[in-house]
């Protein structure tokens, strides 16, 4: 539905000026979305794609200059005619910051308009403190913000959370005391953090949010529906149909590291029926650094992946015979056209990883299945944590969650 009315002030829209990160009215969002998706567009173009009248074209775009969101590009000269001026979004119209909290390490990250990191904090631990994390937060915040001068604070959208769904559950995997993750259960975690930031918070799935971040951001922009997988401390996914984000009816969709694959016991060679976070994940490649006696907090902190050689060879074998099996149980539910991996290790890493998994996949029985192609992530690490600084964005800027993490490369 497109609203064409060129100057006319929507019932209960505040007046223009008063809080320019407010919330946009419904046009104002339809071109700021289709601006951020072919990157610049004249206005003679929005108007085309959108629908809407030249005239009213011409107000949303003036308004939104002056607010500071949209810059002129130089004209496009050459042709017959007066030169088009394409639009793009300014940088500066407008910040975010997003968290992400995981069971062994947490970011924050503050992103600008079109989506740049202008600086990020990390954090690892043993396990998930509610009120360490909370403290991290707080000087984080202040340590990215600081940065900024008083006019760009005021262009702070939000805060963007990515966590995972129940992070009290697992205790066992995670090896924390169960008193320590109930305080995850018994915590209204974004009343928590609007009070700490005195900013609106928007929370995630973390891997739903890496799995936006991958369509908004990544090479998931070329496909119109795709399978995604991020391995983290446990394997998590999402889902892309028609071009937008499936989150399903509990935003729990995609939650590929539940699912039940057959695992070779390292001890008895028995196959055993488990949830893929058992092989796939970087749960069970810390057990093997255990089990080597290498202390998974320092690897984690070093990133020293290079080190890891017959660790490393046996992990991604494991991970890729489950990922392997779960693609193709996915595939045959969903006619998914390509079928996309990340995870929170080195890039070099995933590429092995994604070989070994195209290997066992087209060694599988793939009768009576449409074809797919299985592609490497191009974010890595950072995708949930973008995702979740995208949040915000999202919230006041563009339509709904087909919009969000919706664009043409």
């Amino acid at each position: 539905m497109i609203f064409d009315a060129a100057a006319t002030p929507q019932a209960g829209e505040k007046s223009r000026g008063t809080n320019i990160l407010g919330v946009r009215a419904y046009n104002e969002r339809l071109v700021l979305s289709l601006v951020r998706r072919f990157s610049n567009l004249p206005k003679a173009e929005i108007a085309r794609l959108t629908g809407l009248s030249a005239q009213t074209a011409s107000v949303i775009v003036r308004s939104l200059e002056a607010d500071g969101l949209l810059l002129r590009m130089a004209p496009n000269r050459g042709r017959v005619g007066q030169p088009s001026v394409p639009l793009k979004l300014n940088p500066d119209g407008a910040y975010s910051l997003g968290l992400h909290i995981g069971r062994r390490t947490a970011s924050l990250m503050l992103m600008d308009f079109v989506g740049a990191i202008r600086g990020q904090v990390r954090c690892s631990y043993a396990y998930p403190d509610l009120g360490e994390l909370l403290a991290f937060t707080a000087s984080s915040l202040a340590k990215l913000t600081d940065a900024l001068n008083a006019a760009q604070k005021q262009r702070i959208a939000g805060l963007g959370v990515a966590v995972p769904f129940e992070l009290w559950n697992w205790c066992s995997e995670v090896g924390a005391p169960q008193s320590a993750l109930e305080a995850w259960r018994n915590c209204n975690l974004q009343t928590e953090l609007e009070s700490l930031s005195d900013l609106p918070v928007s929370i995630s799935n973390d891997a739903t949010a890496g799995c936006g971040a991958e369509l908004t951001f990544g090479k998931g922009r070329k496909y119109e529906d795709f399978l995604y997988l991020f391995i983290g401390y446990f394997a998590g996914g999402g889902i892309i149909l028609n071009g937008g984000l499936y989150s399903g009816r509990q935003g729990n969709a995609g939650a590929l590291g539940s699912m039940p694959v057959l695992i070779k016991n390292r001890t008895t060679g028995v196959l055993e029926r488990r949830q893929l976070i058992h092989s796939a994940s970087l749960h069970s490649l810390e057990q093997r650094l255990i089990a080597a006696n290498i202390d998974p907090v320092a690897f984690f902190k070093s990133q020293a992946w290079e080190t890891l050689g017959r660790i490393l060879d046996e992990w991604l074998e494991e991970a890729a015979d489950g990922l392997a099996q779960a693609i193709v149980a996915s595939v045959s539910v969903i006619d998914f056209s390509h079928v996309i991996i990340d995870g929170g290790f080195p890039a070099d890493v995933r590429q092995r990883l994604v070989a070994l998994v195209r290997e066992k996949t087209s060694a599988s029985d793939l009768q009576g299945l449409s074809p797919f192609e299985i592609d490497e992530g191009s974010i890595g690490a950072t995708a949930r944590t973008m995702g979740a600084a995208s949040l915000p964005f999202f919230s006041r800027f563009l339509l709904d969650q087909n919009v969000l993490f919706k664009g043409d490369a």
